[in-house]
């Protein structure tokens, strides 16, 4: 799965989630994790080097870091991410099997972040995927089911659910992540970013 097919979503593209920042960040915050990872995707690097990613650090940068950029940047970036809620919120009532995808790869989606932010651990409640999809917990049900039986998600000991081994290999395989980042996963990833000399990434 390509970096650009990851951090897009319908033609827009998450800067915040280039530079692995959290979209609260302040521009110090924002310079230093660049340094880190211009310095890993620079194409001079023989271990890390990466011209795609170089390029999209680079582009990213350049808004980010000029304050006119962002502010205009920051509006587009929320209307994104409402458009997103409204697809959800949109699917929860409705019955068709389309529908009921979107769903599905909202749950993964998200379950997918939690879980490469924190593999060991890493999972959501209901109220929480209720929350960041837009979509009733009631009418979540049926779709946990299937993504359980499907053996795709599981229930953890601490009663939240985390996303298994075959539930990324069905992303990977669908190309189906969709849901990029949510205000609580990304704040997190600044703090781990601001507390350490590399930025947690998704790898």
């Amino acid at each position: 799965m390509s970096t650009t097919a990851q951090n897009t979503t319908n033609g827009f593209q998450d800067y915040y989630e280039t530079l692995q920042l959290s979209p609260n960040a302040d521009g110090d915050t924002i310079s230093r994790v660049f340094r880190i990872l211009v310095k890993r995707y620079h194409p001079d690097n023989r271990d890390t080097g990466h011209d795609g990613k170089f390029n999209e650090i680079v582009q990213a940068y350049r808004v980010l870091s000029d304050p006119e950029q962002r502010a205009a940047y920051d509006v587009r970036y929320e209307e994104n991410r409402a458009a997103l809620l409204r697809i959800f919120d949109d699917a929860s009532t409705s019955d068709t099997f389309d529908d009921d995808q979107r769903v599905f790869d909202g749950i993964l989606s998200l379950l997918y972040i939690a879980r490469r932010r924190d593999p060991e651990r890493g999972g959501m409640g209901v109220i929480q995927l209720e929350r960041l999809l837009g979509c009733p917990a009631e009418h979540l049900e049926f779709h946990i089911w299937y993504l359980t039986e499907k053996n795709w998600i599981l229930r953890q000991n601490n009663g939240q659910f985390a996303i298994t081994v075959s539930g990324i290999d069905r992303m990977i395989e669908d190309n189906a992540l969709i849901f990029r980042r949510d205000r609580m996963l990304a704040e997190g990833r600044a703090r781990d970013a601001s507390s350490s000399p590399e930025p947690a990434k998704l790898r």
